[in-house]
């Protein structure tokens, strides 16, 4: 089977599910696409062979039915020494003044950072773009600018990296992730099996 899902929720949240998946049904082989957001709901109303997406959804469409697994917060990443480290509360007029690294257009989440700096009047000083978190925490340490990103409770996504990281709570709206499935269609064998053990075991703990 067939299933697409962004780079984000592959490598922090779908490789463990594969992996315990198999351990339960090792006859089953399993497809991992990595598409954005934006290509996910396109490719789930033009391509049959998918069984279903793991996203957050780029916009609402009719054909499609989403069922949340979990919500991120955002939180502010910069390089050990840049000067945003040093104070003591960071405000989104703090953020703009220094050049930073933003997720490619297609991204749920580039439009929720916009959202956030255009409602408080505010425009992003945008140094350099990239496809996928992996990639902006590492050149948020090579020092190429600071970056908002959503990360996991768990710390995993900034584990071992040399990088600074501050909460921004709730001053950009969380970013939901869950099931895209198409609207009135039911899988049937493994492919509703492996459906379930997502939705059962999807969540981050």
């Amino acid at each position: 089977m067939r299933v697409c899902a962004s780079q984000y929720l592959v490598i922090y949240v779908l490789i463990p599910v594969v992996r315990r998946f198999q351990e339960e049904a090792p006859g089953i082989h399993v497809r991992l696409s990595i598409l954005t957001e934006e290509e996910i709901e396109e490719a789930l109303r033009t391509e049959p062979e998918i069984c279903f997406g793991v996203a957050a959804p780029y916009e609402p469409s009719p054909e499609l039915e989403y069922t949340e697994l979990f919500a991120m917060d955002w939180s502010l990443i910069a390089p050990v020494d840049h000067p945003v480290t040093r104070a003591r509360r960071t405000r989104l007029e703090d953020i703009a003044r220094h050049p930073m690294i933003l997720f490619e257009r297609g991204s749920t989440g580039r439009q929720h950072i916009l959202d956030a700096f255009y409602e408080a009047g505010l425009r992003p000083n945008v140094a350099m773009e990239a496809t996928n978190t992996e990639t902006i925490v590492r050149m948020v340490e090579g020092g190429l600018g600071i970056a908002i990103v959503p990360l996991l409770s768990s710390g995993v996504v900034t584990r071992g990296r040399a990088v600074w990281v501050r909460s921004l709570g709730d001053r950009i709206r969380p970013i939901h992730s869950g099931i895209l499935e198409r609207r009135g269609e039911t899988l049937h064998g493994a492919s509703a099996r492996f459906l379930a053990f997502v939705k059962k075991h999807g969540r981050p703990g």
